[in-house]
């Protein structure tokens, strides 16, 4: 796999940095930073703190597991094999399994798709921006490509249950404030398909983009993503990145010229 150059990857560790600090807070363990969500959302990780130099050891990632659970957060951390090689190891060590994911950053001449039909970028008032928050709790609880049993009696249900969560207010918020575009694929007034984008001055990274297990292979995840990547060009983005779950959905971002960058990885406890 061709690797961009460093200065690509040290872009990339320059937003990990800054991202998750505008809804959660950052706890200091030396070679290790802790990010800790302030609100509703998914919870956060600790991470290699930018710029340490040396090694970390199976001891470094114990502190850190025991003020999560102390927190009540899961223990888990993401890196980026290429930018922090000696850490796997030492998480390893301490317990906890690592997964391997593609990490790729959108070729800058890709051009662009052509928009879908019933996919359109959410604004802050929205009514339907809770439901669309919602669809991805489903789809990574079935995880994989093939089409499965959660539908839409599912989703119905779910949306329900997680009503006045506080997850909507905050995201609207972030909409406003410029921080978070959230993209959805509609059908019958539910939506199948989202994932949002969270730009960084010129950088932004597409996360959650998830589907409806019942309305998999349609070609909403790839409509969705490419609605995120038109919503942060034309917002004056200039590298856009994601980490996809496995190879064959890797095989489906390349399709909007999205080119290997490395390796993320994400560690947790085993069987989670």
């Amino acid at each position: 796999m061709s690797i961009p150059p460093r200065a690509t990857l040290d872009g990339l560790e320059h937003y990990y940095d800054a991202a998750p600090r505008s809804s959660a807070r950052a706890e200091d363990f030396g070679p290790l930073t802790l990010f800790v969500r302030e609100g509703a959302g998914w919870p956060f990780y600790a991470r290699p703190t930018l710029g340490h130099v040396g090694p970390v050891t199976a001891a470094d990632v114990d502190a850190v597991r025991a003020r999560q659970r102390a927190l009540g957060a899961p223990e888990a951390f993401e890196w980026v094999a290429e930018v922090s090689p000696g850490l796997r190891a030492a998480v390893e060590k301490s317990g906890l399994a690592v997964h391997e994911h593609p990490l790729m950053v959108l070729h800058a001449d890709a051009p662009a798709a052509d928009p879908h039909p019933q996919v359109r970028v959410l604004d802050a008032a929205d009514p339907l921006l809770h439901a669309a928050l919602v669809v991805p709790h489903l789809a990574f609880a079935a995880p994989g490509t093939g089409v499965g049993e959660a539908g839409p009696a599912e989703l119905a249900a779910e949306i329900t249950s997680r009503a006045g969560d506080g997850r909507a207010e905050q995201v609207a918020e972030r909409i406003r404030a410029g921080r978070t575009a959230i993209a959805a694929a509609f059908e019958d007034g539910l939506p199948l398909c989202s994932g949002m984008h969270n730009p960084v001055g010129a950088v932004t990274e597409i996360v959650g983009v998830g589907t409806l297990p019942s309305a998999r292979r349609r070609g909403l995840g790839r409509a969705v993503t490419a609605a995120l990547v038109a919503d942060a060009r034309a917002a004056g983005v200039t590298t856009v990145f994601l980490s996809a779950g496995d190879t064959d959905v890797a095989r489906m971002y390349a399709t909007l010229g999205f080119r290997p960058a490395g390796t993320a990885l994400i560690a947790e406890l085993p069987g989670s």
